[in-house]
Formats: C-alpha cells, structure tokens, sequence
C-alpha cells in the first residue's frame, strides 16, 4: 500500500502516463514518522542482506537464484505496505520466493521486523521503483504480481502517477509468464474502472471474472491488509480483480 497523503504539486495536464513512468512510478513519500531504534537497525543491517541491487548487473535468467534453499518460482508484491500480506504469503508457500517492492521506508521497517521475528527466508526486497524492478527482471520470469490498495491519486491532475498505466501494463505482460496472473485490489471504484480500462485494452490480459461474486469477494487464501480492514469499518467496498497473462 502506498501513502495515504499527497505531495504538494503544481497543476499538471494529465497524460497516458508513459513518460513518467519511463522515469520512475514513484511519487509518494519515502519516510513517515520517525524509526524505532530497532527499526533503525534492521534497515541498516537485515535490509543490505536481503535488497536487490537491480543496478549491479543484469538479473539472473531464473530470479529463483536469488533465494537460498529449493524455490520453484517467484512471485512480485508491488507496494506492500505493513507487509501483512506478503509475509502471510510468503509463510504459506515456503518454496515459492517472493519479492516485495516498496520505497516508504517505514513500510520496509515494519516488514524486515516481521521477517526477523518470524524467521523468514523466502522474501527479497526492493525499497525503489516498482517500474526499474519491472524492466530488470528476465521475461516471463513470474507466475503472479499482486498490486493491493495502491495510492488511488484522485486528483485528475495526479492519475498519470498511478502505477496502473499502459506502459506499466505493458512491463508486467513482458514478465508474467503464459497463463500466470495480475492481482488488484482497491476500495476506490474510479482505479478498479481506471484498471479494468487499461487491462481490458491490452492484447496480453484476460479478466478472469465470470459473475460479479468473483470480484466482490477476495479470492480463496486471500490474507486482509490493515488498510482492508480500515476500509471494510468505514463502509468501503474493495474489488478483487484478477488478470491472466494470454498469448
């Protein structure tokens, strides 16, 4: 999950979105309230253990060898917030590695304690742009992205900072093998029809959905974010939507 709070910004058109996110996707704050000491620490010395340094070289051609131990596939978490449902994921499926991307740093403290806690090994991580993590990793190298309650960027002037954009789409299609899936989750219904838009235009997704059960309610094994439950008390109804990589 993204910030909840918006930088100040000068009134900008709105665009399709490419050239910004040519750039980068992130547009939100990178620090929130300050760290606990112990949050300090992890961030200096768990994180470099378990960070990705996309810019040191190309990416291994199977993204498993950046897990130690026997890992038959690996999944993307773009934006995962406190981290509750990619550690629940991650615990579920040991022999699947997962990599969480997400530049606010007190997001990335949270779950690194929850890692060290629960001993987890199967998680690597990524504190920058989601669009950088997306042009490094090999093709068809991933079976599933999850993209759950992002940033909606409501303002029209803002909608080209939503990571959901063509060229963004365009990057996961690249990476998500034959078959395998895009998964969003939002309680904001002007980015779930802002999402289906752009997914249903592309040549390279499927919506999976049959019946409107299949969106309205999460799919089985689904773990509730704190900002789902959030949602959920104050009245607002999440969309579930999956997408399977055609072609």
């Amino acid at each position: 999950m993204a910030s909840d709070h918006e930088p100040d910004d000068q009134e900008t058109p709105p665009d399709d979105g490419a050239s910004a996110h040519a750039r980068g996707s992130f547009f939100g704050r990178r620090k929130g309230h300050k760290l606990r000491n112990h949050q300090a620490d992890l961030i200096d010395n768990l994180l470099p253990h378990l960070a990705l340094d996309i810019g040191g070289g190309p990416a291994p051609a199977r993204l498993a060898e950046l897990f130690e131990g026997e890992i038959s596939d690996v999944r993307l978490e773009i934006g995962f917030g406190g981290g509750e449902h990619l550690i629940a994921e991650a615990q579920a499926f040991p022999h699947i590695g997962f990599i969480g991307c997400e530049p606010y740093v007190n997001g990335m403290a949270k779950i690194l304690t929850q890692i060290e806690a629960l001993n987890i090994s199967n998680i690597r991580l990524y504190a920058g742009d989601a669009a950088e993590l997306l042009a490094w990793a090999p093709p068809q190298s991933m079976p599933r992205i999850d993209l759950i309650h992002p940033d909606p960027w409501p303002k029209r002037r803002h909608w080209k900072r939503r990571f959901v954009q063509d060229a963004t789409v365009a990057a996961m299609a690249r990476i998500i093998k034959s078959g395998g899936e895009f998964r969003f989750v939002s309680d904001i219904d002007d980015y779930c029809a802002w999402t289906l838009a752009h997914l249903k235009r592309s040549p390279d997704f499927l919506w999976t959905a049959e019946r409107a059960i299949d969106w309205r309610q999460p799919w089985d094994g689904y773990t509730m974010t704190r900002y789902g439950r959030k949602a959920e008390r104050e009245g607002r109804v999440a969309a579930y939507l999956r997408f399977r990589r055609v072609g």
